[in-house]
Order: C-alpha cells, then structure tokens, then sequence
C-alpha cells in the first residue's frame, strides 16, 4: 500500500477558557476528509470507504485516546509520539464530509502549535493514511476499499500559500505490514535494479535486496 496524505485548509481555531484557573485550551474543528468526488490531488474516496474507516478509527483510537496527530509533513505511516501536537477527539460523517475536533496538547510540539495560534497563524490539517489505488478512466486515481488512516489530521502550514501544498503520494514507494510493524520498500528501485542485472549476477542481487528489506524489519 502507498502513503496518501490529504489537506483540507478550512479549519476553524476554538479556545475554552477554565473558569477557576482562567487557563486556555485550544481546539481546531472542520471538514477532516471529503467522499464521492475528486479532490486537488486528483484522487477521490468512496462515501462507504470512508465511513468504515471513520467508524474504526472512533472505536480503535478516539475512544481509547489514542488519536494522535503530529506538527508537520510525517513522510511514515507511524505516530512518531516525540512529535505528536494533538489529540483527535471527534470524527463524524456529515453528507459526504467528515467533520473532526481535535484539542492541542501540552506537549512541545503542542505548544508550537499554540504560539503560532497566538500569533495569528492560519493552519490547515492533513490526514494520512495507506490504501491502493487504481486510475480510473478519467485520469482520477481512486482510493480503495483497504484505506486504513494513521491519523485523522496533522498539523499542517497553510495550504494555499506556495510550495505547501501536500504532494500526496510517495511516488515508487510501498508499504508492507510484517509482524505489526510497517516497512518501506522501495518497489520503484528495486525493479529497475533486477531489470539491469545481468543473468548470472541475478540470484546475488535478489538476496542482496531481499537481505536490506530484511534489515528494515
């Protein structure tokens, strides 16, 4: 499966004051993932994908607390939790959108994220996720029913402004799941690799790269 990351810019900042202590917490809500048609990265996702996902991610991870989210671009499909920014404390369907609420954390990267807040800065979230896809005859890369999300939103700089947007899919790379634990293979290279290999130096070269995917375990 490949990493397939997706932004939505229109996130709104909410903040709650305690009324004894007067201490602030900071909240983004908005439109997290959108169904049924194609979005700027030209790939589109089932309503009936989705909403499984969705309904998984709510049991497996928010009502567990354990929805987290990181400040940045993760290029993995693992919480790195030295990074994590914020909790993911609402995922819903709204028509073909999927509405989240997340709190920001007191952790250093949360606090980043507060002191940007403070300051004005306009954020957007990005989810991210593994899936296959396949391109449909229209050129729109559609998303298939495997898609697992690894979060529902990181934190991400404004969308809109130049070279920020989110790029996607990792192009030639793939992911497996072994024991639990997800491996980059870098399919792309390794083809090519097999390809130039002459016959007699083939069996060398197959343990040789089978060898470092092994080393990634």
């Amino acid at each position: 499966m490949k990493l397939i990351r997706e932004s939505v810019e229109n996130v709104k900042v909410l903040t709650e004051a305690d009324k004894l202590s007067g201490k602030k917490s900071y909240f983004i809500e908005g439109i997290f993932m959108q169904s049924d048609r194609p979005n700027k990265n030209r790939r589109q996702y089932a309503f009936e994908s989705l909403n499984k996902e969705a309904n998984r991610y709510r049991e497996v991870y928010i009502k567990e607390s354990r929805a987290f989210g990181e400040l940045g671009h993760p290029d993995t499909p693992t919480i790195n939790l030295e990074r994590v920014s914020h909790m993911i404390k609402e995922l819903r369907a709204d028509g073909k959108d999927f509405y989240g609420k997340a709190k920001i954390l007191e952790t250093p990267y949360g606090k980043i994220v507060q002191a940007l807040l403070d300051e004005g800065a306009k954020i957007a979230v990005s989810t991210r996720g593994l899936g296959t896809l396949v391109r449909g005859s229209n050129g729109i890369d559609l998303v298939q029913d495997d898609f697992q999300l690894a979060t529902a939103a990181d934190i991400v700089a404004d969308p809109s402004a130049p070279d920020a947007f989110v790029q996607g899919i990792m192009e030639g790379r793939e992911w497996l799941c072994v024991e639990g634990k997800y491996v980059e293979c870098d399919i792309a290279r390794a083809k090519k690799i097999v390809a130039e290999t002459p016959s007699r130096r083939l069996q060398e070269v197959a343990v040789r790269l089978f060898s470092e995917f092994m080393s990634k375990l």
